[in-house]
């Protein structure tokens, strides 16, 4: 723990270190920026000068001149030293964002550590083996719950069929039996034949009748 908090520390120090150089380091550029414009008017002064006396008094004009390239010669050395102030500028910057971007990519690592700590590839087979179970068992106790009372007798239409099979027939052979029991009757006066005649059709009506029901029956 005290590794950390002096890591976190020395970090804390390395920051106010970076912040603190880029700041002189800007300092120290502003002062060179506004060196190089007065150097830069001194020139234009001079130029001036060395203008102004070109034919009249060359000497004074001749010493412009030199004035004039001294000054310019320092301009270039303030020129190349804003150069190096900015590209150390620009280093500390990247190198400090190198760090913070470090700092927070550890933070994240030992983030993903941490959650990873209490999840052990074993433990989480025998997690997803639960879900299944108990989602197993959550179907089994929907189509449970969705089927209607009493649904759960199988009935079978072959039986079925077979029972009715056999009501057809014993009612069939019920009603043979009735007409080969049919009384037959001896010859007759005139009348008698007369309604035998009207019997027999009306036995021939139930026979046709009988057959009619026997091929509506076989059907």
């Amino acid at each position: 723990m005290s590794g950390w908090m002096s890591w976190f520390g020395g970090r804390r120090d390395t920051r106010e270190q970076a912040r603190d150089s880029i700041v002189k380091l800007r300092q120290q550029l502003l002062m060179i920026e506004k060196k190089e414009e007065h150097l830069q008017k001194k020139i234009e002064d001079e130029t001036s000068k060395a203008r102004a006396n070109a034919t009249s008094n060359k000497r004074v004009a001749m010493n412009a001149l030199r004035q004039k390239k001294a000054f310019e010669n320092e301009l270039d050395r303030l020129a190349g030293t804003r150069m190096t102030l900015e590209t150390q500028v620009n280093a500390i910057e990247s190198a400090n964002l190198n760090a913070e971007t470090m700092v927070a990519m550890r933070q994240g690592a030992a983030a993903l550590q941490s959650i990873h700590s209490g999840l052990k590839v074993d433990k989480v087979d025998e997690t997803m083996d639960h879900i299944r179970e108990q989602m197993e068992l959550t179907n089994e106790i929907s189509d449970a719950i969705s089927n209607p009372v009493g649904m759960g007798v199988q009935l079978d239409e072959d039986d079925l069929q077979a029972e009715l099979d056999a009501l057809e027939q014993e009612e069939l052979d019920s009603r043979l039996a009735g007409a080969d029991h049919v009384p037959v009757h001896t010859p007759a006066s005139p009348v008698a034949v007369n309604k035998s005649k009207t019997a027999n059709k009306e036995e021939d009506d139930e026979e046709a009748q009988l057959r009619q029901l026997q091929a509506e029956l076989a059907m």
